[in-house]
């Protein structure tokens, strides 16, 4: 080969890197200080977002100038998105960015570690372990636990699963599967418990008929009575009961389930006791949580998501499990191609992945930025905001409050005519419908977004709020807006 040096399209001089870097990061300072002037979303169809990126054209042959590649694929993707960021989005359980993490992300990529090995990413594993124990700390688990940074709440809770299932399946069953085997594992999971369980209970071989779904009591909290049912027909019938699922803020309604009597029922029959902590774990933190929370701390598992609550620009989960020894005896292979120093932390023996990205470190700067003070007032702001738009959906005559928990209230609109006859099956199948197409106009029309929940049968909006840009002014806007667009719904039905 010629020894001149290589002209690789890619690269980019550092003065090249440094002018482009900083025009991204302005026109990104003004597009994100706008956001909260335009609309949450805008009602597009998929042919028109395809039209203004010019998606449907073939691969390029030939490149393009990267500033104004960049300058006008920022300019699109600001003009065509939803935006988690914005004030009035109250959908789901999805928190707007920290600015240090998104400046974190580009931190990371920049280094580009493999946080696999601690010997291909020696700074970015420590740091990991940090932020892991930095994690635990802040929501009262035990801090020598083990624990790693994953993608999010399915996969945090998928890893603690797998870890439970070596750990208490009672043969190899990493070696052996669960394949005809006997007795059958069984796991346990209120009915409000997230689809994760249902992923987890197929991928690890155990079946979606090993979940046995317990009743929940009228404030969809697990009823434990019922779990001790559960378990103690499970021995008598020669099955092996696995796993306990407690859930710390349900995805419909926020609810938390009693966690300290779970785990008792989990030690008094030696199951394994995880907890669903990936919206409400971080709450624990916060004045105001509910006291079950405490119950974090008795968990042999639990998983978070510091892409919700901690704020941190997605993907961010985080996995805790309180022995660290159960995440490697669950994942850990060593073939000859690794030559990796075991008596120091590699985190491809305490999950799934091999290659991992550097997700610690938005999560690392966002604790330092603010600390556990920061994080106490902004989480405990969020669940005020939230009771406060309770208190304001009781006071406009045309919406019923359904339920209220950590920072999740539901709701519906409900026409004046029809209030007084709500019970007639006619008339609530009528409710349902109406606010079925309410949800719809709402998350399309752009002034606010919210989503939706089933509460005792009945279809509700659901308001959730995880975002530091949010206002009380915000939470206001809510009651006019829903009833002005229920009105609508109802004239033109």
């Amino acid at each position: 080969m010629p020894s001149s040096p290589r002209q690789a399209p890619l690269a980019l001089d550092a003065e090249s890197f440094r002018t482009l870097g900083h025009a991204l990061v302005d026109q990104l300072a003004g597009l994100l200080a706008a956001v909260s002037d335009g609309p949450v979303t805008r009602d597009e169809p998929a042919s028109a977002v395809r039209a203004a990126l010019d998606l449907d054209g073939p691969l390029p042959e030939q490149g393009t100038a990267p500033g104004p590649l960049l300058a006008e694929t920022a300019e699109r993707l600001f003009g065509h998105s939803l935006f988690n960021a914005h004030p009035r989005f109250f959908g789901y359980i999805t928190a707007s960015p920290a600015p240090i993490g998104i400046l974190g992300d580009l931190l990371a990529a920049a280094l580009n570690a493999n946080v696999g090995a601690r010997a291909l990413s020696p700074a970015a594993t420590e740091l990991e372990v940090q932020t892991v124990r930095w994690i635990a700390q802040l929501i009262g688990f035990p801090t020598a636990c083990g624990g790693l940074m994953v993608s999010g709440g399915n996969m945090a809770n998928l890893v603690c699963f797998w870890a439970a299932r070596a750990a208490r399946a009672g043969w190899d069953v990493r070696q052996e599967g669960t394949g005809g085997a006997s007795p059958r594992l069984r796991v346990y999971g209120s009915a409000e418990t997230h689809t994760w369980i249902q992923k987890a209970a197929d991928l690890s071989g155990l079946g979606t008929a090993s979940i046995r779904w317990i009743p929940t009591d009228a404030e969809q909290r697990m009823d434990v009575d019922a779990l001790r049912r559960a378990i103690e027909a499970d021995v008598a019938a020669g099955d092996r009961p696995l796993l306990v699922v407690g859930t710390a803020g349900t995805v419909s309604t926020g609810a938390v389930d009693p966690l300290p009597a779970i785990a008792t029922v989990c030690r008094e029959h030696g199951v394994w006791f995880h907890v669903d902590g990936a919206y409400g774990g971080f709450a624990a933190a916060a004045e105001g949580a509910p006291a079950d929370l405490a119950g974090i701390g008795l968990a042999d598992s639990i998983a978070v998501d510091p892409h919700k609550w901690l704020y941190a620009p997605l993907e961010a989960g985080c996995a805790l499990v309180r022995d660290a020894e159960h995440l490697r005896a669950a994942f850990a292979y060593h073939p000859p191609y690794y030559h990796f120093e075991e008596r120091v932390t590699n985190f491809v023996d305490y999950g799934p992945q091999n290659s991992r990205g550097f997700r610690a470190l938005k999560v690392w700067l966002a604790l330092r930025h603010v600390g556990a003070s920061g994080y106490r007032t902004m989480i405990g702001d969020d669940m005020r905001l939230a009771r406060a738009l309770a208190d304001a959906v009781r006071r406009t005559p045309e919406l019923e409050l359904l339920t209220q928990s950590l920072s999740i209230t539901t709701f519906r609109y409900v026409p004046a005519g029809l209030a007084a006859t709500i019970g007639d099956p006619a008339i609530d199948a009528r409710l349902d419908a109406i606010n079925r197409e309410l949800l719809d106009r709402l998350q399309r029309g752009g002034e606010l977004f919210v989503s939706n929940a089933v509460v005792g049968g009945r279809y509700a909006l659901r308001a959730c709020v995880v975002n530091f840009q949010t206002t009380p002014a915000d939470i206001d806007a809510i009651p006019p807006i829903v009833v002005r667009v229920g009105r609508e719904v109802v004239r033109e039905a």
